[in-house]
């Protein structure tokens, strides 16, 4: 029999630091399985020592810094599905971490912000997309990222000064450009749990002012938020549309430039999820495992 029957994954920073509270959304996790009789260890996904064989499940959880380092990241997971069971399941996984999931998902009739997908290798500039496009106000982002990273609002004023750093970076990694959409500022996003396929919880992210970013990385705010059954809808509907039912997702929304509900981002490998705002999700989370 392994030694554990669940082992939540974090990161060695959140391993070293048990005030952050990145660790305290572990804990409130780990209680809730501890409260169901399983045998829990908590791991930073790079642990050279930890035999990931003897742990009957594994559950990603607050891994967030995979995306600075992808190569170690692919390792992991090539290494880890052959000792254990994952939760969420590894295809989805790999599924979600390249952003080009949102175009299949947006094929499946989910409303998307309209997308160009820059490859490797993109010869046209910003200046040349921008007039393609019309968008003049322009969000850039990569594929395969996490926390804003290499994430930019381009318009006019500022686009030449970003060529260079673009020209460079597409030449290692993919891209996405979308039009910036005004009410992730004006309103905020919305960011809806959904568990085993139920509605939890939302929360709504607002950017500090003068900011586009609604992460708290960078000054945004988070508060419990009330979401409407359309949101709901939305966000159920969304999860319905993956290969598989995810056990936990986050869907991300905010109304389009057209005032339409629009999906930012379904994230379904190491969401934050708030437990320290709304503990019951991780007892539901807890019961569906």
């Amino acid at each position: 029999m392994p030694d554990y029957d669940i082992t939540i994954l974090t990161n060695d920073e959140y391993i070293n630091n048990p005030k952050s509270y990145a660790a305290m959304e572990d804990q409130v996790l780990c209680d809730a399985l501890l409260n169901k009789g399983f045998r829990v260890a908590r791991k930073s996904w790079t642990n050279p020592s930890f035999d990931w064989s003897s742990t009957a499940r594994a559950i990603f959880r607050t891994t967030w810094d995979y995306f600075h380092r992808p190569k170690e990241w692919q390792l992991f997971l090539d290494h880890i599905s052959e000792k254990t069971e994952l939760i969420n399941p590894m295809e989805m996984v790999r599924w979600n971490m390249d952003k080009h999931y949102l175009g299949d998902l947006s094929e499946r009739g989910i409303q998307v912000p309209e997308t160009r997908y820059l490859e490797i290798g993109e010869s046209r500039s910003l200046a040349q997309l921008q007039k393609e496009t019309s968008w003049k106000d322009m969000i850039l982002k990569p594929c395969f990222a996490g926390t804003a990273r290499h994430t930019y609002r381009l318009n006019p004023e500022n686009l030449e000064s970003h060529e260079a750093l673009y020209a460079k970076l597409i030449k290692e990694e993919a891209f996405m450009l979308q039009p910036f959409l005004k009410n992730v500022v004006t309103q905020g996003e919305v960011s809806m749990v959904i568990i085993g396929g139920q509605y939890s919880h939302a929360v709504i992210k607002k950017a500090k002012a003068g900011d586009f970013r609604v992460q708290g990385d960078f000054g945004g705010s988070v508060a419990l938020y009330e979401s409407t059954t359309e949101e709901i809808d939305f966000a159920l509907n969304t999860v319905l549309q993956c290969d598989t039912l995810p056990v936990y997702a986050r869907v991300d929304i905010v109304k389009d430039n057209e005032q339409q509900l629009s999906l930012i981002e379904l994230e379904v490998i190491e969401p934050e999820l708030w437990f320290r705002l709304k503990p019951e999700a991780a007892d539901m989370l807890a019961e569906m495992i």
